[in-house]
């Protein structure tokens, strides 16, 4: 058994098997006169698949049963080999839709009774989740198998598994819903009907997408796996459609009505059956990808054309076997076939690095500066870009499709996870595979929706994005110096966040919020003076992006936006941003204060001021701050410079950039300075902290009897101590002594 066979049954009670690599049919088996098969479910083993009508594409090697609903209201346990190895009744009418949930511990039927009804993988009832008054048509499982979909009339209704939960249901079409799907990975839903439309909706019920009404009634519709596209079917038409909604392509076949639709594991092949009782089968070419002069097309499931758009050259890379998933970013195109996987330099398309991947049927590729990932959805490989393995992390996770584009991210040291078992918390660990520091996860108060790690700097610097599911976009610093709160850590960017990516050369982010194009040229502000972030964003009109774009690439000055339409859109931002921030990168402040003399733009100054304050460079700062009037600022700063110590300065600078109280203690402590940690502590009122320093030392008594001798003849005046400390302190520090 292989991931390309396909299995098939129809009105003639024959099971058939199809080899996509041979091309050969078998005959597998003859059903009961009795069985008329209505639709059929392969159990999932290591992944989920999808499929309704009576054809299925086998996802992972190994699984060996599947489940087929029939016409009489049976279900039957159906083994590779065609037997039937049980038959249970299961409503009155016909069992139109039947599903395994994404674990493959239960399954959903839905009749022609109204019934949606929870079974156990053995076969026994667990419930009776549904009783409508209607036929119900089709059924579907979330990605957390707590909850089905399921749609009656013109209705879809989001039904949960525990009792006391209230259900989530809406108008979703003008007439009756034919057919529905849920992926697991995007968490859409797409709905067809008799009204000749196809949707796509969030789980809360918010139509997304629309499409204007066809000739004939959506027959069937199904999610790929990775949930990149969809398919339509309808009478003699077949529609492959993106994500977002938009058609990339129509085919018309001459053979009815399209009732069953399934996709392979890898989403590249696409199968349906019709009305004649043809199989038709599909693979997904034209693929386009593209990083910065080059363009890579798939044109055959073995050819890649290549254009290079400097010199206006093409050539083709040929593969052995077909193509799986390909990617290109950081100089190199990354090609996974069904045997293989190849690693070519853009600079040099002729002798790629090779690695196996055979039994290994990876569905995803992130890479980054020095490494990549692959996974199938589960497990994880870490690659160099010479083909080596580097480590392969162990994760607790068993649910299938739970590492996907949104829900891992990679950099060059980095590694995050959304973690599947708590989708409010995220997964940190080093390229080797090893917790990152106390191995805990950061816990978020909301489910977390899409993350991605920052592509340069040092380790030390490395920031994650992450939005959750109320659509607020955070920035938190990955690693912490152990004296910092995950509240430190953790600032939130901006709300209503819609799509946001990361620059590839710099660490600016750009996001589309509130119905513009935001770029923040220095996250990092966030964390040293709040207050000036705004002076740090650029704003570029998005009136001609449309309704719910998204953001394709950040490369260099220049960004991708696609529109819901599937249109393109390039934006740029000015130039002189990206050189001003690598002058800063590399220490030079002051021909980035040259550059200044010749633009009439805040902005350039406030980026030098933030990130020459963050340097320690003070009078690039103090120079930058002046130019924006920020009094406030360039006094704090002489101030800083007037303190003679080392570590004072460097405790006054922890307070002045992002108010790190335990930092700003420690260094106090490093330079023999108590009194000011106390007061400082004192003054945040504190009051457990200042304690345990007032008794600094360990806490122990006073056992010299010459001291406590003295104390007993000497009168302590607190008035003349005060005046001293305020003397002392108002010398070098700016530190308030409280009367």
């Amino acid at each position: 058994m292989t991931a390309d066979d396909i299995f098939s049954v129809g009105e003639d009670h024959i099971i058939y098997k199809y080899n996509v690599v041979q091309n050969e049919v078998v005959k597998i088996a003859e059903l009961p006169p009795e069985l008329f098969p209505l639709d059929m479910h392969w159990l999932p083993k290591g992944a989920s698949g999808g499929v309704t009508g009576a054809i299925s594409t086998k996802r992972t090697v190994g699984s060996d049963l599947f489940v087929l609903g029939t016409s009489d209201g049976k279900f039957c346990f159906v083994n590779k080999t065609g037997r039937v190895e049980k038959v249970i009744d299961a409503h009155r009418g016909a069992t139109i839709s039947v599903r395994w949930s994404p674990d493959g511990s239960q399954f959903a039927t839905a009749g022609e009774d109204g019934q949606v009804r929870i079974w156990a993988r053995s076969g026994m009832l667990r419930s009776n989740l549904v009783q409508s008054t209607m036929p119900i048509f089709c059924v579907c499982w979330s990605a957390e198998n707590d909850s089905v979909l399921y749609c009656t009339g013109k209705h879809l209704i989001i039904k949960p598994l525990s009792p006391n939960t209230k259900q989530n249901s809406w108008k979703a079409h003008d007439n009756i819903i034919l057919k529905c799907d849920w992926n697991t990975v995007n968490n859409l839903i797409i709905s067809g009907g008799e009204d000749c439309r196809y949707k796509i909706w969030d789980t809360v019920g918010r139509q997304l997408f629309v499409s204007a009404a066809y000739e004939y009634p959506i027959t069937s519709i199904a999610w790929a796996p990775d949930g990149s596209n969809f398919a339509v079917g309808s009478y003699n038409t077949l529609r492959l459609c993106d994500s977002a909604g938009w058609c990339h392509s129509t085919e018309k076949p001459k053979d009815g009505s399209i009732y069953g639709l399934s996709w392979s594991g890898d989403s590249t092949q696409l199968v349906c059956g019709c009305g004649t009782g043809r199989v038709g089968i599909g693979y997904i070419i034209e693929r386009r990808i593209d990083w910065r002069h080059l363009e890579f097309i798939l044109i055959d499931s073995k050819i890649i054309s290549v254009y290079n758009c400097e010199t206006e050259l093409k050539d083709n890379i040929e593969l052995k076997d077909r193509l799986v998933k390909m990617s290109v970013g950081f100089g190199f195109l990354i090609i996974l076939t069904t045997n293989q996987g190849l690693i070519y330099n853009c600079k040099s398309f002729g002798h790629p690095a090779t690695f196996d991947l055979r039994d290994m049927p990876m569905s995803l590729i992130v890479q980054a500066e020095k490494y990549f990932l692959l996974s199938d959805g589960i497990n994880l490989l870490i690659y160099s870009y010479e083909g080596r393995l580097v480590s392969t992390p162990k994760l607790n996770s068993t649910k299938s499709d739970s590492i996907n584009m949104n829900t891992v991210s990679l950099s060059s040291d980095t590694i995050a996870i959304r973690d599947s078992t708590d989708i409010k918390s995220i997964i940190f660990l080093d390229i080797s595979g090893k917790a990152i520091g106390d191995g805990k996860p950061l816990s978020h108060s909301y489910e977390v929706i899409q993350i991605a790690l920052d592509q340069t700097g040092t380790q030390n610097e490395r920031k994650l994005a992450f939005a959750d599911k109320f659509q607020d976009l955070f920035i938190m610093l990955v690693r912490s110096n152990n004296q910092q709160t995950m509240n430190q850590r953790i600032r939130k960017l901006c709300t209503t966040i819609g799509s946001f990516r990361w620059n590839d050369k710099n660490s600016m982010v750009a996001g589309i919020a509130d119905g513009k194009l935001n770029i923040w040229l220095y996250p990092n502000v966030v964390f040293i003076q709040p207050n000036l972030v705004q002076k740090t964003i650029y704003h570029l009109d998005s009136s001609d992006f449309g309704k719910n774009p998204s953001i394709s690439d950040f490369l260099s000055s220049n960004i991708t936006i696609r529109k819901s339409t599937g249109a393109l859109i390039q934006c740029s931002i000015p130039v002189y941003y990206e050189l001003c921030l690598d002058l800063l990168a590399s220490n030079r402040a002051e021909d980035a204060l040259q550059l200044c003399q010749y633009i009439t733009d805040d902005t350039i100054y406030a980026l030098i001021g933030i990130i020459s304050l963050y340097n320690h460079d003070f009078d690039s700062a103090e120079n930058a701050f002046a130019q924006l009037s920020e009094t406030e600022m360039v006094y704090c700063l002489q101030q800083l410079r007037s303190i003679p110590t080392k570590e004072e300065r460097d405790a006054e600078l922890a307070l002045l950039t992002g108010g790190n109280i335990q930092e700003a203690e420690g260094y106090y402590l490093q330079g023999n300075k108590p009194l000011h940690a106390i007061m400082l502590h004192i003054n945040q009122h504190n009051w457990d902290r200042q304690k345990y320093l007032q008794d600094y030392g360990g806490g122990k008594k006073e056992t010299n009897p010459k001291y406590l001798q003295a104390m007993k003849t000497t009168d302590v005046d607190w008035n003349k101590i005060n005046v001293k400390l305020k003397r002392e302190l108002g010398e070098t520090s700016t530190l308030r002594i409280l009367d």
